[in-house]
């Protein structure tokens, strides 16, 4: 059971992260990585070469926590834990991060269309030096789309700011066949591993 008045720092931007965390009754400040577009990226989310979807989550989740421990102290906030996630959309080894572009989304949806993909997210937090982590991984079937069907999913705009270029929690839901694993971790956090992950550090 999560303690009642924890509170976190949530070092992500996502609006889906929020909500999920309000699910969970977990109150959070959101913690910014990256406050100005002048500034360079506090966390290199580049797939270094022969690196594993699964290594590659887990190494980029990290690496978002301790820049945000960082910046808890540097900034002298309150000592909250910091909670950073990561997700990839993987079909066989490639990753499938946010789309660059219209036409890179429309490939990626091609690509995931009539076929299983696994969905991976691993999440962190950190307090001080300790550090908890856990990585979920989920198995998502799309049905067929025709070329028109994506075209539309692509005039929405909900397609480029998400991994693998698609929302289950959007209208992308009417193209899933099937789903193994779990929902919140396909939305970009998994609940029953970032509970676990607080019940852990509190103790």
């Amino acid at each position: 059971m999560i303690p009642a008045g924890t509170r976190v720092y949530l070092a992500s931007r996502s609006p889906r992260r929020r909500e999920l965390l309000k699910q969970i009754g977990v109150a959070y400040e959101v913690l910014l990585l990256r406050e100005r577009p002048t500034r360079a990226s506090d966390v290199d989310e580049s797939v270094h070469p022969g690196e594993s979807p699964e290594d590659y989550v887990q190494r980029v989740c990290g690496a978002k926590a301790a820049a945000g421990w960082l910046s808890v102290e540097q900034r002298r906030l309150r000592r909250y834990p910091v909670l950073a996630a990561d997700t990839a959309v993987c079909l066989k080894n490639r990753i499938y991060g946010k789309p660059l572009d219209r036409q890179d989304a429309a490939h990626m949806l091609a690509e995931l269309s009539g076929r299983e993909h696994r969905v991976l997210t691993a999440v962190a937090l950190q307090s001080g030096q300790r550090i908890e982590r856990a990585l979920s991984e989920s198995f998502v079937t799309m049905r067929e789309l025709s070329a028109a069907e994506i075209a539309a999913y692509l005039n929405s705009g909900e397609p480029m700011d998400k991994a693998g270029a698609y929302a289950i929690q959007g209208k992308a839901a009417a193209f899933i066949a099937a789903l193994r694993g779990s929902y919140s971790g396909v939305m970009g956090l998994p609940l029953f591993e970032t509970a676990t992950l607080i019940e852990r550090l509190s103790r």
